[in-house]
């Protein structure tokens, strides 16, 4: 076998191993998406789009300091672009909804949200190395 014969071999299966790595965190993101765990640490937000259409979206919940944050840590993130551009959301806690502001944390306070909401390598692994952005509830 000569030189350019191995370099495409190699370079197929490298394109194979992308491949079914980004189908993997494709079938992730979709499992999670549709089957949508509630319950524990997690709870439902109502956010608006430009239209003021309505989209319900359950994420996880983390308290620190007295303060609930949630965060942006996969790649489909519509709802955190809608609780950005409209941040009047409705909160979903237990048994219904409750009128909140989505504050994005910026400076000490992000860098501290950041250490307190930690990812682990397998988390980030399954889902892509999606960019994190957080946002802070506060009741309206």
């Amino acid at each position: 076998m000569n030189k350019r014969k191995i370099r495409n071999l190699i370079l197929l299966c490298l394109a194979g191993v992308v491949l079914a790595y980004v189908a993997m965190v494709a079938w992730n993101e979709y499992q999670l998406g549709t089957r949508q765990p509630q319950g524990g640490f997690t709870i439902v937000i109502a956010t608006f789009d430009k239209d003021n259409n309505r989209h319900e979206r359950v994420v996880r919940l983390t308290r620190l300091d007295g303060e609930n944050y949630i965060a942006a840590q996969h790649w489909p993130r519509a709802w955190y672009r809608q609780a950005l551009a409209n941040p009047e959301i409705e909160v979903k806690f237990e048994e219904s909804f409750e009128p909140y502001l989505a504050v994005s944390p910026e400076g000490a306070e992000l860098e501290r949200v950041k250490v307190g909401y930690p990812m682990s390598f397998g988390f980030k692994f399954r889902t892509g190395f999606p960019p994190r952005r957080f946002l802070r509830l506060d009741p309206r």
